[in-house]
């Protein structure tokens, strides 16, 4: 009876507070919705905020969970993990989203005890990732993490994903609970709690048994490209390059290297409806003006890719915070996409992050290099992804030979491809898309001289850009077969 009662009072404070919301809703994504889930309205309601959290609370007590100190997931969670620690007497630690750059550079502040156990407390769970980031980095200080709260729990796949890591779930209510609450009350009707149903049940991020030895390729099954677009951690840029991928139906980025305006224009007219990104070199430019950025972003606009200056930064933070806002090229006022190498540290990141952040431009960083003897390996790639994770509000993916993270909001982009295999005289080496998209796990083919050197180049990239496709789809039914 507790938990039904919990369940009902759920439903109407997530109602009276605007958290759940039904009709038509267009997502970060571009996709549309029936439902939409937003509780970080919730602070500005103290009273319905400290009746979430006594029922978050009650769940724990209920489940007789036994734990030392409390962590809410960052952000939306901090204020009901507070509340629950400040009327219940339990230590509380906060886990930073990034180290800061002084001082202890700690990732997570509180006093802590390792080996005692830490309870994660979040508001809504979808595929589990957050939960996972939070204890993978209170692991990392030596607490035990068993189980997590939610307050909703949306059924995708999220609590089995848990599950397989360890860490039990707990819901105070879950998505379907609180449609068929709201149904009863009159609160929304049958068709509705129907449509949502039916589009919940259309991404859903399942384990499956693990088979051989690469765990990152065989954790889960395969999320369609629209399907990781909608989870909640997704990066704005990653949800709209997922969002047209799926739109266009291409996976091809095409790498630029031309050194006239002219011919990269030329390039971008022709095949920007075979595209999903355009990669730049901006400085091999022999007659660089601005006006051919601004060329370059009205086709980006008609033919809907993203535009990606393949710069590579990699000197510090002060540096390459000037690189890309300032110089001739002023690449932060034109590219989507930059990259960065690791090598100089978390800096690079963070002063990119100064001018690209506001801007709503994104990261990828360089965890594996396509050339023969590439140092970017091992330990250097693992680097990579941890810079990745703490900076994942700018950072949204990888330059890299395969998947490198089992994160499903990262995406990775793959140079060195060619529809024949094989390699240059300079060290390079080339895969061709199948091996990269269906066996390697990237999601994007970065393709230049392969296209470039066609005597048609349109019809060479719509090759690329089949194979490319087609290696995806036959990805998404092999991993549903698993």
């Amino acid at each position: 009876m507790a938990a039904a009662a919990g369940r009902v009072a759920a439903a109407a404070a997530l109602r009276e507070a605007g958290a759940l919301r039904f009709g038509d809703f267009v997502l970060k994504s571009g996709r549309a919705s029936p439902v939409y889930i937003d509780l970080r309205g919730l602070i500005s309601h103290p009273l319905l905020l400290r009746q979430v959290a006594a029922l978050l609370f009650q769940t724990a007590k209920d489940a007789g969970l036994e734990y030392d100190c409390v962590c809410g997931v960052p952000y939306t969670a901090l204020p009901l993990a507070t509340i629950i620690c400040s009327e219940n007497q339990i230590p509380m630690l906060i886990r930073r989203k990034e180290a800061k750059d002084y001082g202890t550079k700690r990732l997570v502040e509180g006093t802590i005890n390792p080996g005692e156990t830490c309870l994660i407390i979040e508001d809504v769970v979808t595929s589990g990732s957050s939960v996972l980031e939070t204890a993978e980095v209170l692991q990392k200080e030596g607490l035990k993490v068993t189980d997590a709260i939610v307050l909703l729990d949306r059924e995708q796949g999220g609590k089995a994903r848990l599950e397989e890591r360890g860490i039990r779930l707990h819901s105070v209510c879950t998505l379907s609970g609180v449609l068929e609450i709201l149904q009863q009350q009159g609160e929304v009707a049958v068709e509705m709690v129907e449509k949502v149903k039916k589009f919940i049940q259309g991404s859903v991020f399942e384990p499956v048994a693990q088979n051989g030895p690469d765990p990152v390729k065989r954790l889960c099954k395969e999320l369609s490209f629209s399907a990781r677009a909608e989870l909640p951690g997704v990066h704005p840029i990653a949800a709209r390059l997922l969002m047209l991928m799926e739109k266009k139906q291409t996976n091809l980025c095409l790498s630029a290297d031309v050194t006239s305006s002219k011919e990269l224009l030329q390039v971008a007219g022709i095949l920007g409806p075979s595209i999903c990104i355009l990669k730049t070199h901006i400085d091999i430019l022999n007659d660089f003006t601005q006006e051919v950025v601004k060329e370059l972003r009205t086709l980006a606009d008609q033919h809907e890719f993203l535009i990606f200056e393949d710069r590579k930064f990699a000197d510090i933070g002060n540096t390459v915070k000037h690189q890309y806002e300032g110089g001739v090229f002023r690449i932060a006022s034109w590219s989507d996409i930059v990259n960065a190498h690791v090598v100089p540290g978390s800096g690079v990141v963070k002063g990119l992050k100064e001018v690209g952040l506001p801007l709503q431009r994104g990261c990828l960083l360089i965890a594996e290099m396509s050339s023969q003897g590439s140092l970017a390996t091992g330990e250097y790639t693992k680097a990579a992804v941890q810079m990745a994770d703490d900076n994942s509000d700018f950072v949204f993916g990888f330059i890299s030979g395969s998947r490198v993270s089992n994160k499903p909001e990262f995406l990775h982009l793959t140079p060195g491809v060619q529809l024949q295999t094989g390699g240059d005289n300079l060290g390079q080496k080339y895969l061709s898309p199948k091996e990269v998209i269906s066996e390697k796990g990237s999601d994007i083919i970065i393709v230049g001289r392969g296209i470039l050197s066609a005597s048609d180049r349109l019809q060479e990239a719509e090759k690329y850009r089949k194979a490319a496709w087609e290696s995806y789809i036959s990805r998404l039914g092999i991993r549903a077969e698993d």
